[in-house]
């Protein structure tokens, strides 16, 4: 996917320390993806993209599936550890 060029959204506060997870691990998103299909979360490459440009909100049960793909707490994915 190209990457993004346009301002950051305002729908979800996950989807900045996802992409910086993310990337820090030099995970390519069409892996991640994949690894959250696997955890069960029925998510397109599209909505990936809009959620972590902050576009798309979040369900509850998708901040659970996106901590355990990352191997983070879901106090770590909130900023709640900050």
């Amino acid at each position: 996917m190209k990457p993004r060029s346009g301002k950051i959204g305002t729908k979800n506060i996950v989807g900045a320390k996802v992409v910086a997870i993310r990337q820090e691990r030099n995970i390519k998103q069409k892996d991640f993806l994949a690894q959250l299909q696997v955890l069960g979360m029925d998510i397109s490459a599209t909505s990936l993209s809009r959620l972590e440009g902050q576009y798309r909100l979040v369900q509850d049960f998708e901040v659970v599936v996106l901590a355990k793909a990352l191997n983070i707490t879901i106090n770590e994915l909130l900023g709640a550890d900050s």
